[in-house]
């Protein structure tokens, strides 16, 4: 855990992660953005990353869940489908519902904590807060270095600037959810997942 946590301090690096087989199930576990609101269901991040990584991508996407909805409906989840990595992407309808930011961040750390336990490898996605001009709040990397786990912060944000690349003011379209699932799976290959 220490070495995960100094690899994750050391600029550029990302934490390792086991080497996936091809018939390992990976969970994207998340809110609307992970359900593909915006797009077609094969248009989804979790459909286009199946296809860039040749592996069982299960979507596991609630629209409108916060983070405490994610933390009941987990253990299901992991019993329903038995990953062996699970992508979280979860705290925008949070932000959006004014729910306390330390609740987010122990829901989210909750999440992780429950995931590795089981001995399921963990990725994070951090979501921008819903202002004019905005980003991932600190607490998502935050969470990550704590936890020793690849973290993608930027990408959402990035589509969400590009208005050829949504389909509203908080989620991707199409072209969207494929540059999402391309720095998914960009991270995944760093971390030797995939």
């Amino acid at each position: 855990m220490v070495g995960a946590l100094l690899l994750a301090a050391c600029g550029g690096s990302v934490p390792m992660l086991t080497k996936l087989a091809a018939s390992d199930v990976i969970v994207a576990f998340g809110d609307s953005l992970t359900f593909g609101t915006g797009a077609n269901e094969s248009e989804s991040y979790p459909a286009v990353l199946a296809q860039l990584i040749a592996r069982n991508v299960v979507r596991a996407g609630v629209p409108g869940e916060v983070t405490a909805g994610g933390l009941a409906r987990l253990q299901s989840v992991i019993d329903e489908h038995k990953p062996k990595l699970m992508i979280v992407c979860l705290g925008g309808n949070d932000m959006l519902r004014k729910v306390d930011e330390n609740e987010t961040k122990n829901n989210l750390r909750e999440i992780i904590k429950t995931i590795q336990a089981q001995g399921i490898a963990v990725m994070l996605i951090g979501v921008p807060r819903p202002a004019l001009l905005t980003s991932a709040p600190a607490f998502f990397e935050d969470i990550a270095k704590e936890f020793g786990i690849p973290y993608e912060g930027k990408i959402v944000t990035d589509i969400l600037y590009k208005p050829d690349q949504k389909a509203d003011t908080i989620h991707p379209n199409a072209k969207g959810y494929r540059r999402m699932a391309q720095a998914v799976a960009a991270l995944l290959k760093k971390a030797g997942a995939v």
